[in-house]
Formats: structure tokens, sequence, C-alpha cells
């Protein structure tokens, strides 16, 4: 399989850090009072193992020399946000002395431009080096003071690239290449918490010359270099220690009530055997065979600002391929595909947003911990101001049942009203801000959010307000014969820069290039999510999702209307409460416009078979999620798609998953 042979090369618990620096408390003595003697904070204790992560800016260069056999060369820099992990031992000498090793990895952002090291080409050849990882064993002395330490280091340095050729006649020609080389710099760190400190460090390194020779006779040769600027986070662990002690504090722990550290990692394997296809287009899926797999690890840092104010940052590391690189049905299967599809680790800042709660007193609630929520009491009463990177579901159309493609439903047309086209880059996220307002019987949002520049791209429209997309949602609470429901309808509109499928149509010259009748245009749509309790172990939901389906999908699925059905039931009869199984179903159809033009061969976004004999896609899925502790969850998914891509002549395809799960 093609995915086993992309995992091979990369083992790694993906975790990517960011860090905030907690203010101590200041203590003031009255002078006419008998004084105490001060509390003295225990001196950080430099000496053992940490792990840790990082994030920070990245800037390399190159020259770059392709010969086919006429040669050209260029000078190319390149440049982006980084992420990474680090594992390191440190030994503090009685005089301060800091010895020290350290081992890192640090990937590139999802941003494909990011880790293009160069780019050139001829007539007869196209070549574009990538880098993938850049990796670093070093050793570290410094000098400690009390909870600060400065330091140097310096030692062996090693990156993991890719070279492609294209040539002008023949297939696309592919080399994965390592070099050594060498790395130096120096940081500050300071520990702000007994296992806990936070650094901020400048790396150097630079690598031996790459020389490549392509099975067409074409060679490629490039030098390389790479700077970094990086603030990490590390937590101290107490190993090894005598058999008789007792560690007091938690791995996650952060000995602190202004901040809260959650994670999580999830594999998902998918994959489907051969099914009938009487034709194939370019998004289609393959009849033949096939298998893969995503892997996505997040960390979740939430910190207390001041009274009501919080700060949230969610550094991840992506991986994986969706099947058929993520096309070919439009309730696609797993909600673990980007769209962006990565051989190796990405990192991406996910979340990075503010929120302020004003509450306006009486009763109170409390709200429990999580990824996205910081623990503890709040009024009922309140407004609620977010604004930041995040994503449109993060807030709008929650779902006790069906909403988590790491715990329960994974299909999209299952988590996710899959006629709600809202705004989002490739993996899912958009800038945005958001109001709630509160009550113990309702609540009512609202929000806006930056529109992609063009239908799914990873940048967005500089046109803020005129172009967007507008959300409305109000949520009602009641009980029904003692059960707990939520009934919450949305109203959303988009303003963005589409393309019409019947403008496309009605004129032959465009070739079915829809692109070319791109400007400003509104779309609208509405969502009804129902969820309700029928008992404490047994609960269904259902969606209902439309939109005007006259003009491109800009970020989500093709899908102009959705019916979704479901139930939830816990594994308490047969003595597994935590046990989880869920069945569910869904119908997805296209307006008359988008059919049209996918019918005469125009492609959507995840959908175009070149041919298209209509039908509604219909999508049935089950799965058991089988706890095997408080932290690691393992669920084995079924998925049928029927008429998949809206086509009859293709299918029914079966999708067997599974997924491992785990989280702090």
């Amino acid at each position: 399989m093609n995915s086993v042979g992309r995992y091979r090369d990369c083992l790694l618990a993906g975790i990517a850090l960011g860090a905030f620096a907690l203010d101590a408390t200041a203590r003031a003595a009255d002078l006419r009072l008998p004084v105490k003697a001060p509390y003295l904070q225990p001196v950080f204790d430099w000496t053992g193992f940490y792990i840790g992560g990082h994030t920070g800016y990245g800037r390399g260069s190159s020259t770059a020399v392709l010969a086919d056999p006429a040669a050209i060369a260029t000078d190319s820099r390149f440049s982006g946000v980084i992420g990474g992990v680090q594992a390191g031992y440190n030994w503090r000498l009685p005089s301060g002395l800091l010895l020290g090793v350290e081992a890192d990895l640090t990937f590139p952002n999802y941003l494909p431009s990011n880790s293009i090291v160069a780019l050139l080409g001829t007539a007869r050849s196209e070549a574009v080096e990538k880098w993938d990882y850049f990796g670093t064993a070093r050793g570290r002395i410094g000098y400690t003071s009390g909870p600060w330490l400065a330091y140097a280091t310096g030692g062996l340095a090693w990156a993991g690239e890719r070279f492609i050729n294209t040539p002008a006649i023949g297939s696309e020609e592919k080399h994965i290449g390592h070099r050594l080389g060498w790395a130096a710099g120096a940081g500050v760190e300071y520990g702000f918490a007994p296992h806990w400190s936070v650094r901020l460090e400048y790396l150097y390194s630079q690598f031996e010359k790459a020389n490549v020779l392509f099975p067409s006779g074409t060679q490629y040769a490039s030098t390389l270099d790479f700077q970094q600027l990086r603030i990490g986070l590390n937590r101290k662990i107490d190993w090894p220690a005598p058999p008789t002690w007792t560690s007091k504090a938690d791995l996650t722990d952060p000995e602190s009530k202004r901040w809260e550290i959650h994670g999580q990692t999830t594999y998902l394997p998918q994959g489907y055997p051969a099914f009938r296809a009487l034709y194939t287009g370019p998004n289609s899926l393959t009849p033949a065979p096939q298998a893969q797999a995503t892997w996505s690890n997040s960390l979740f840092l939430n910190m207390r600002l001041w009274e009501g104010g919080e700060v949230y940052f969610n550094p991840e590391l992506l991986q994986g391929f969706g099947l058929n690189d993520t096309v070919g049905v439009a309730g696609f299967p797993s909600g673990e595909a980007q769209k962006s599809n990565f051989p190796y680790p990405h990192y991406n800042t996910s979340r990075l947003f503010l929120r302020q709660t004003f509450g306006f007193g009486g009763e109170q609630e409390e709200l429990g911990s999580g990824p996205y929520q910081l623990g503890g009491k709040v009024d009922v009463s309140r407004l609620t101001l977010q604004a930041g990177k995040f994503a449109v579901l993060d807030i709008f159309d929650g779902n006790a049942y069906a909403k988590d493609t790491r715990k329960d439903f994974i299909n999209w047309s299952m988590w996710a009203p899959g006629a709600f086209d809202y705004s989002a880059d490739k993996v899912g996220l958009t800038y945005g801000a958001t109001a709630e307002f509160n009550q113990k019987q309702w609540a009512l949002r609202s929000g806006y959010f930056l529109m992609q520049s063009v239908s799914n791209s990873n940048s967005f429209d500089s046109k803020v307000l005129e172009r967007g997309t507008y959300v409305l949602e109000l949520e009602t609470r009641y009980q029904l014969f003692s059960q707990a429901g939520k009934l919450r309808t949305i109203a959303w509109f988009n303003s963005a820069n589409s393309g019409s499928y019947r403008e496309t149509l009605n004129n032959p010259a465009l070739n079915l290039d829809i692109a070319q009748t791109r400007t400003g245009r509104i779309k609208y749509g509405y969502v009804v999510n129902l969820e309700q309790a029928l008992a404490e172990d047994l609960g269904i939901f259902g969606r209902w999702s439309w939109n005007d389906g006259k003009t491109e999908i800009m970020a989500f699925t093709d899908i102009d209307a959705s019916l979704s059905l479901g139930a939830s039931i816990k594994g308490t009869k047969w003595g597994r409460p935590d046990d989880v199984i869920g069945i569910g179903g869904a119908i997805n159809s296209l307006s008359r416009d988008h059919r049209d033009f996918i019918a005469a061969g125009g492609l959507g976004i995840l959908i175009g078979d070149g041919a298209l004999n209509y039908r509604r896609e219909r999508i049935l899925e089950t799965y058991y999620a089988y706890v095997l502790n408080k932290a690691i969850t393992l669920t084995a998914d079924y998925q049928l798609v029927t008429n998949p891509a809206y086509n009859a002549d293709r299918g029914p395809v079966h999708i067997f998953s599974g997924r491992l799960h785990g989280e702090f």
C-alpha cells in the first residue's frame, strides 16, 4: 500500500507546542506590623530529562543547478512558520554551569509554498526541491541563575527532502534524499513552574551539497542552509527516581490555576475493496482497491489573562492522505482527511484566539475543562465574544452525538451539515469574530468570517466585510418526557468571488472553466439541527441543510441539500458504559444547475467523473468505539456509499476504517 511507504520513514508522536509566561504574584508587607519571613519560591531544578515542543519562523537559502544537459541555475529564498518537538537531558553543576544534550525535529507549515526550497525548469524538465523536516542532535552549555538559563548549543544536523522532476515527455520522477550538516545557536530559558520552562532560541544549520541523478538523465544539485528563531515550551520529567519516590504532579499538570494543557493524537486508516465503475474521471474514486491513513497530533494551551479574558492556542502536526487525495465522494468518508495531503508531518497553528466573557450576575453554571474551554464557574446569563483563528463549526452547529470526527462519526455528511458552505481553508480553518448571548433556555450566536479569495484555497479575500461568511444561530433547550433536547436553527450567507454554474454552461467558449465567470456573488442557506436524549444511554440526532446551489462551492463540499439521521447508544446494557455504538445515514443532493455542470464534465471541489447518471448520494455509517481506558479509545467504522458523487454508474463502495484516539 502507498500509505505504508509514506509512513515508513517517519516515526513520531507529533506534538507541537507554544508557550505562555505566567506572572508571579506580588506581595506587600505592612511595615507597622511584625514582618514574617518572606515566602521563597524553590529554585528551578535544571537537572533531569525533559520533553517539549517549539514553534517559530524559519528562513533558508539555496543555490540550485538543473542540467538536462543544458544547465540553468537559480538562487532561492524560502521562509515560513515552523513547528516541532524536542527532548533532552540537563546536568547542572554546583557552580551553576549547565551541560546538556538535546535532539529535535522541525517541520514546515501546511502551506505548500513554504516547503519549496527551489524551483527551476527548462524546455525539457521542471525540477522542484521540497524540505520535509530538519533535525539536530546537539550539546548545550550554559549558566544558570535561579530560574534563568543562558546557553550556547551546537552539533549535528540533518535534512529530509524530496526532489521531483517533471520531464516534458514521460512520467514524473521522484527522489527522496537526506543530507548531513551542522547546527549552532544560542538561547535563553526561564523556569516558571516547578516542572515547566519557556525558551527563546536561535539556530543556524548548514548542510552538505545535494547531487541527484534522475532516471531520465537529468541532473540536479543544490546547497542548503536554514535559520530558525523559535519559542519553546519544555516539561521536566522526574525520571529516573528512587523506587520509593512518588510524583506529586501529573505529567500534564500545569502547576497553576491560570492555564491548562490538553492534547490528542488520532490515527485513522481506511480503505475499500474494488467496486463497479463504468468510467472514471479526474475527481473520481479509483475503482481499484485502495487504502490510506491520516495522523493528527494536537496540543491545546489555554490561559486566563484577566477576569473573563482567555487566550487559546492550538498547535498541530498533520500528516497523511485521504482516499484518492480527498476527492470522489461528496459526503467524504473521513473528517480527518485534509484537502492538503501531507506525506510527512506539517505544522499548523490551527487555532489562536482571544475570548472575553461578560457575566450579568444571577445563577451560575460549571463549564467543564476541555480543549477549547477553560474550566470554571460562569454566570448563566452572559455575553461571550471571540476573535482570532478557529473553525466556524467550533462555535456553530454543536451536537452531542455527531460532531467530533476523532470520537464519533467520521463521514462529512454525518458530523457536519453537508450543505453549509462555511468559510475555511484547505484544513478547515478561518479567521473571524463571534458573539454569543446565553440564557438558561436558549442562546443566540452570530459571527463574521473571512472568505477565501477563490474556491478551495488557502488565501483569504482582502475585502473585509464586503466578502465573507455571515452566520446567525438560535439554540433552544427543552425537556421532552424528562429528557434533554436541543434545537439549533442556522441562517447563513456568503459574499464571495465565485463562479456561476449556469453562466459557465451557457457559454461553450469557456470550455467548462468556471473560474472565468468569477465575480462578486451571494450564496445563502440554512441548517436545522436536532439532538434529543431518549434515555441516559440513548440519544438521537438529525440535520437538514440547504443552499441555493447556483454558485461554485467555496470551501466545504459539493452538496446543495442534505438530510442526516442517527442514533448513539452507550454500552451500559452489556457492561461497557463508556463504549458507544453509532448508526446513522445521510442523503445528499445537488441543485439543477450544479448537477448539469457536473454532467457536462465540470469539476467540483470533491467530485467530477466526467459524466453523470444522476442519483442522490446515499450513505450509511456505523461504528463501535471501544474505550480501553480514560485516555485511549479504539474504533471500528463501516460506511456504505451508494451512488458516490451522485453517479449511479459507479459503486456502491464499502469503506472500512479504524481509529486509534488518545487524549489527555
